[in-house]
């Protein structure tokens, strides 16, 4: 069996029926408009950095979204800014993968506001920090799944220690943008989020086994 690919359809088809249901939901035309806006945002910046390894602000970009909106929010934000970027980078097999990294990444973004209501510099730059390797994780099992056909534990300990390098410098790319940018963008966001009429669907409605959205009617 091809994990690799039974995977990619899993996802493309869990990502189909989350998308309907955020669609069903019917938020105001303001909250799509602003989800469109920060992905295409999260999504360009990606490209401007393209020439330097791993290090790019989408990461940094969706966290502050699902911290300052909410996790389904952060989760659309997430999965439409890895369709953008790779709109211009090219799409493939692994655009599902990082449509599921950065989608959790807003999520749990959106969870920690929660726990931190206040924003605190360090804090978050060390959870962004801690995404960076978080990410590239989800996508070296993709990368094993998909490329290595040996699935054995040696071989999938070399697939993560062979990406260390690219994956701390995902991680300090983050660390840098959050701690230098992350407390004005919130700002810059919240005076957004007090602008339109936005209610976030409770974080304890979100089926994380499968990777659907639930609602009371």
């Amino acid at each position: 069996m091809d994990y690799g690919v039974l995977s990619i359809v899993v996802l493309i088809v869990s990502f189909a029926f989350v998308f309907v249901s955020y669609e069903r939901r019917k938020g105001s035309v303001k909250e799509i408009a602003l989800i469109a806006s920060l992905s295409a945002l999260a999504g360009v910046s990606r490209v401007a950095f393209v020439a330097l390894p791993n290090v790019q602000p989408t990461t940094f970009l969706v966290i502050i979204s699902g911290y300052v909106f909410g996790s389904s929010f952060g989760f659309m934000v997430g999965g439409v800014a890895a369709l953008v970027s790779n709109s211009f980078l090219g799409q493939g097999p692994w655009t599902p993968w990082q449509m599921l990294a950065w989608g959790l990444a807003g999520l749990s973004a959106g969870l920690l506001r929660k726990i931190m209501k206040k924003p605190y510099r360090l804090y978050l730059s060390i959870f962004a920090f801690i995404w960076g390797f978080l990410f590239d994780y989800i996508m070296n099992l993709w990368h094993w799944l998909f490329f290595v056909h040996d699935h054995t534990i040696k071989s999938f300990m070399f697939t993560y220690i062979r990406s260390f390098y690219f994956d701390l410098m995902h991680s300090i790319g983050n660390f840098i943008f959050t701690y230098l940018l992350g407390k004005d963008f919130i700002n810059i966001l919240s005076r957004f989020k007090d602008r339109i009429s936005y209610s976030e669907i409770p974080a304890e409605k979100i089926d994380m086994y499968n990777f659907s959205f639930r609602y009371k009617k």
